[in-house]
């Protein structure tokens, strides 16, 4: 139920921002792609909980989640599939917009050297080979293509406005589809009363502004994809 009731509360906030966006006129604001966002959301919370545990599991001896990260993954692979979407349209390709590379690359260089410079200030005590097995797959594979493959495409839907910087077209949804990802991270909702981690939001919600910029960059989700695996890895190999 508190997991529960956390979701609730993110969705409220999804949808509260979405409300002041349009009353402070930053561009249009398309109520039926925010809920269509919101149910997005949603879902992937429920899978990635097994259904907050009413789900069956499947992996008893796993100490790693990888039943909820499937879970989710296939669910964003199938919604990516259908004509409202499609895999291309979200990212989910190989093949990176000409010239995007020349900045890209640098870009994901200093991401990459960022994680690095954390785990070499604050060394982790290493990890079992399940945890470097999840860590190099399951966070990237599920989480780029769901926030910034699935999620962004709904929320560029949904607020019309656009804003051109460094070289790519910003929405009020790219803010928040990074906002909601750290949110994920962050808040919560225990002992009968909501909580929150400034520091775990810092260290998502920034990060994925990063994510998000490559992805528009390039029109591929490949570079978050291996970005994010490798952050979240990184501290198992110093």
């Amino acid at each position: 139920m508190d997991g529960l009731i956390g979701l609730g509360g993110t969705l409220a906030l999804l949808l509260a921002a979405g409300a002041l966006i349009a009353v402070a006129g930053r561009g249009g604001v398309n109520v039926r792609w925010l809920l269509i966002a919101a149910a997005l959301v949603a879902l992937n919370d429920f899978l990635l909980t097994r259904g907050y545990g009413l789900l069956p599991k499947f992996f008893p001896d796993a100490t790693r989640n990888w039943q909820g990260q499937l879970l989710a993954l296939a669910a964003t692979l199938a919604i990516a599939a259908l004509p409202a979407f499609g895999w291309r349209l979200i990212g989910l390709t190989l093949a990176q917009r000409r010239g995007s590379l020349l900045t890209a690359l640098p870009v994901a260089a200093l991401y990459c050297g960022f994680f690095l410079a954390l785990a070499l200030l604050f060394p982790g005590d290493g990890g079992t080979a399940e945890d470097a097995a999840f860590q190099l797959t399951m966070p990237g594979f599920q989480e780029e293509p769901f926030y910034r493959g699935l999620l962004l495409f709904a929320l560029y839907k949904a607020f019309t406005g656009r804003a051109r910087f460094l070289g790519v077209e910003w929405s009020m949804g790219a803010i928040l589809s990074c906002l909601l990802f750290g949110l994920m991270h962050a808040f919560g909702f225990s002992d009968g009363a909501f909580s929150f981690d400034p520091m775990t939001m810092t260290l998502t919600a920034l990060p994925s502004l990063i994510a998000v910029w490559l992805r528009l960059r390039t029109g591929s989700l490949l570079l978050p994809v291996l970005m994010h695996n490798f952050g979240n890895s990184i501290s198992l190999w110093i």
